[in-house]
């Protein structure tokens, strides 16, 4: 009963800073002219993807789990998408695709990329080459992150100009100077980062007792709890009207989640880390690449009408892959 109390309130800590990090994050984005679709995927995506970072590394540098660490980052990349599937139904009138930038056709497929070279490397195992106990996707996964921020960073830089114009013509928070939004925005994100830490350990005693597999804890219940900040985030954003920045923090996450399992492989001193764990992660990993590439379509497409109560078909098809992707993981129990 303790800690299901300790569980409630990190989570209402998170909740509340997370809805001032949507806020500052926005005020910056406003004062800098950098963009909200920026702004979403480089400062709030990698706050908010920080405990999946510290989880991955006390995962495989003292527990020994490296499957727990594989599951909570496939997991949360697949949660991710959910989320921004599960924001559809904040606006009444159209779907969250339709009233966003096209800059997160960019990183939407960048994430593509780096969620199939995980997989690749997972269904392949051994077979990679390695220097030392690092695989050669490690130094790939790393270069590939770096090209696809420089690619969207550029992309906005092209509207800069535009966007400074607008934020002078009609600024949201003419109250708030960029030097108090910034101190603001870092004293929020310590706050989520730290409380965020700490609930996948309060996660993993409160499940001690199932009998389920780390695979399984870490791609259901692990992800879920690491995917908190992105949620609270990302729903504050849209009711705030900043759509780009839940977009942005939510491909921007998956992007830098699997930047952590390049990190995680550095840390893991046993040997690449793709070849010791399950091949199951490649399962998820290739549902991920597709709820991104439906999200890619929409963004593409972008209908002006809803489907099914204030749901996209777009969104509904997340929803049902996100929940076959636990399904097929829970029956795959009995092969691990």
């Amino acid at each position: 009963m303790l800690l299901w109390l300790v569980f409630i309130f990190c989570a209402g800590i998170i909740i509340i800073c997370g809805t001032n990090l949507s806020k500052y994050g926005d005020v910056i984005a406003e004062k800098t002219g950098l963009g909200r679709a920026w702004i979403g995927l480089m400062l709030l995506a990698t706050i908010t993807s920080l405990p999946e970072l510290m989880t991955g590394i006390s995962s495989v540098s003292f527990a020994g789990l490296p499957d727990l660490t594989a599951g909570d980052i496939m997991g949360s990349c697949v949660f991710n998408l959910m989320i921004l599937a599960l924001l559809d139904p904040m606006d009444k009138s159209s779907p969250i695709f339709s009233r966003v930038g096209q800059s997160h056709l960019l990183s939407g497929s960048f994430g593509v990329l780096l969620i199939g070279i995980a997989a690749v490397s997972i269904m392949t195992g051994g077979l990679v080459p390695s220097v030392g106990h690092i695989g050669l996707y490690t130094p790939v996964i790393i270069i590939v992150y770096a090209a696809g921020m420089r690619a969207v960073y550029f992309y906005e830089k092209r509207f800069i100009n535009r966007l400074v114009a607008e934020a002078l013509e009609t600024p949201k928070y003419p109250e708030t100077t960029l030097q108090r939004a910034a101190v603001l925005y870092a004293a929020n994100a310590v706050i989520v980062v730290a409380v965020a830490i700490a609930l996948p350990f309060i996660a993993g005693r409160l499940a001690v007792t199932t009998g389920l597999g780390t695979t399984f804890m870490g791609t259901v219940f692990v992800a879920v709890t690491t995917s908190l900040p992105e949620v609270v985030v990302s729903v504050s954003a849209v009711r705030m009207g900043a759509p780009d920045l839940a977009i942005g923090n939510l491909f921007g996450s998956n992007m830098f989640n699997i930047v952590i399992l390049a990190i995680d492989d550095i840390f893991y001193l046993k040997g690449p880390l793709f070849s010791d764990i399950s091949a199951a992660h490649a399962s998820t990993a290739v549902m991920a690449i597709l709820m991104t590439a439906v999200a890619l379509v929409a963004l593409t497409y972008r209908r002006d009408k809803k489907a099914f109560l204030r749901f996209g078909w777009d969104s509904i098809a997340m929803i049902a892959m996100g929940g076959l992707t636990v399904y097929f993981q829970y029956m795959m129990l009995g092969d691990r």
